[in-house]
């Protein structure tokens, strides 16, 4: 499973919008404990304080956002810890996405809206407040203050602002949404980074409108801006955009809560079941092949012990006449980096906890494509310290005047009825063409094989409303973040039970990339989660 969820432990509506009466301002409210967040800006619906007429009518009413999330800590379920237990990949492997769901609503909706996303830069109260149209409930944080005594460094929250500058300041973001009921889903990976190297205090982040879509307010009309909260902005929107809400963390929604999603492919590719000699036809990374040694220790996956630089050597071999095991001088084989079969070592490197990789290609002429091939891995060049020892069977590609399309009939073969929402399952699939007719020999004699897709998906739904818990991971942008892995007994994702909400039926389907784009399978395969 390469997604983990992190839900923010902290939320906050801040306003200087009017109250009914049109005169007195909500800057003092806390709202704090509402299930909805909202963002807008209204310009012009009451008259600046000491004029009469309606030219005065250039009022700035804004309400933002603010965010906190587990990022710094040693509890389990923080980013940072989750990061030092290996739990997450390290910097450069992995991204961090905000995710932040409309609530539906029959207000106006602002539309063609642009949306600023800043790091705060103080720290904050989140408050118990609740009511967000009489704006009664006092405390903080609000518009002016973040906690009981401190005022923000601006009305409005204090944020990260300028150039973005790594390791020094934070990045800012900006979303633009066309009709309003959209959700946001931003790829946050730089700020979230810097969090995790403590570069700057998480103080989490604040969404509002861009400063051209707030309200336009010129502070030369001699309103005291630090008692009413209206911020100077001249080149701000003279009409209004609002009103966009999004659900809290305290919904009663469990999908809906507003988190952090950590995505990476965390796919192994072991291609020992589906193995090419090298080809004309193809080009060098085509021709490259991977290995894997998989080094578990009483179950569980642990890195071999003094190696140098986490390195292990393969050597590969031809099989001996009189026995099922390697035999004579082993076989040139390349790397890739050159077309040549040069090399008798190919170095492995260490793939995550206790999982060596080594890739290379193998060349052969048509007449000595061995059928059976062993692979040894070693300690290194000149050691005589041997640690596994496993067999492959090369396939040879050929061409074709067609472009078939293939189908198939999938299988999760281990899948249970129920899971606990603590559990991690590996689940296995079996794959086989769809037109596959045996005779009565072959089903008698043979052993069907599973295919193995090298580019396959999955995604995970709740079946009642066909909510879509886990999306199809696909595409650099996202890591393919739920791309399948595959070995010699076929394709197998882990997933994540902790994710899903206890009491309800999940659907897991599959889409598979055949021929240049995505062909989703027809099947469902149905489970349930318990507490």
């Amino acid at each position: 499973m390469a997604i983990k969820k992190y839900t923010a432990t902290k939320d906050n509506t801040i306003t200087n919008a009017f109250k009914q009466n049109l005169i007195t301002r909500g800057t003092g409210s806390n709202m704090g404990a509402s299930d909805v967040t909202e963002i807008f800006s209204i310009y012009g619906q009451a008259l600046v304080q000491g004029t009469t007429t309606d030219a005065g009518k250039q009022t700035q009413e804004l309400s933002r956002v603010l965010y906190q999330f587990p990022v710094s800590g040693t509890t389990a379920g923080e980013i940072k810890n989750d990061r030092t237990n290996g739990d997450i990949p390290i910097s450069g492997n992995v991204n961090f996405y905000l995710k932040l769901y409309n609530a539906r609503h029959g207000q106006t909706l602002p539309l063609d809206a642009q949306y600023t996303i800043q790091a705060v830069s103080q720290s904050w109260n989140e408050g118990t407040g609740l009511d967000m149209e009489e704006y009664t409930n006092q405390g903080t944080s609000n518009w002016l203050s973040r906690s009981s005594g401190d005022g923000w460094g601006e009305a409005g929250g204090s944020y990260w602002s300028g150039s973005y500058n790594p390791g020094v300041t934070f990045p800012t973001y900006n979303v633009t949404q066309q009709n309003g009921t959209e959700e946001f889903e931003v790829d946050i990976t730089s700020m979230v980074e810097e969090w995790i190297a403590g570069t700057k205090p998480n103080y989490g982040l604040g969404l509002r409108l861009a400063s051209s879509f707030e309200a336009y307010f010129s502070a030369s009309k001699g309103v005291d801006n630090a008692a009413t909260g209206e911020l100077h902005n001249i080149a701000g929107a003279q009409r209004s955009y609002y009103t966009k809400k999004l659900f809290g963390r305290g919904t009663q929604y469990f999908f809906k809560k507003p988190s952090i999603e950590a995505r990476w492919d965390s796919s192994t590719k072991d291609n020992r079941g589906n193995f090419f000699y090298s080809s004309s036809l193809a080009d060098t990374n085509d021709n490259l092949n991977t290995l894997y040694l998989y080094n578990y220790i009483d179950g569980q996956l642990k890195n071999i012990p003094n190696l140098t630089n986490n390195l292990v050597y393969l050597q590969v071999f031809s099989g001996s006449a009189i026995n099922d095991a390697p035999f004579g001088t082993n076989l040139n084989i390349d790397t890739g980096s050159m077309h040549k079969t040069e090399k008798f070592y190919v170095t492995g490197g260490l793939h995550e906890a206790g999982i060596y990789t080594a890739s290379f290609c193998l060349t052969a002429s048509v007449s000595n494509k061995l059928a059976k091939l062993y692979d040894v891995w070693s300690g290194g060049a000149s050691s005589n310290i041997q640690y596994f020892t496993g067999s492959f069977e090369p396939k040879t590609r050929n061409s074709s005047e067609t472009n078939p399309t293939p189908e198939f009939v999938s299988k999760i073969v281990n899948l249970k009825d129920a899971y606990k929402d603590n559990e991690n399952p590996k689940l296995r699939l079996f794959v086989r063409d769809k037109n596959w007719s045996p005779n009565l020999y072959t089903k008698a004699s043979t052993a069907i094989q599973t295919k193995i897709i090298e580019d396959a998906y999955y995604k995970v739904f709740k079946v009642s409303d066909n909510t879509e818990v886990v999306q199809y991971g696909t595409g650099s942008s996202n890591l393919d973040f739920t791309r399948l892995s595959y070995d010699v007994s076929g394709n197998y994702f882990n997933l994540d039970m902790s994710l899903l909400k206890s009491d309800a039926m999940y659907g897991v389907k599959f889409s598979y990339y055949i021929n240049g784009k995505y062909v989703e399978q027809p099947e469902m395969f149905k489970f349930r989660i318990e507490k």
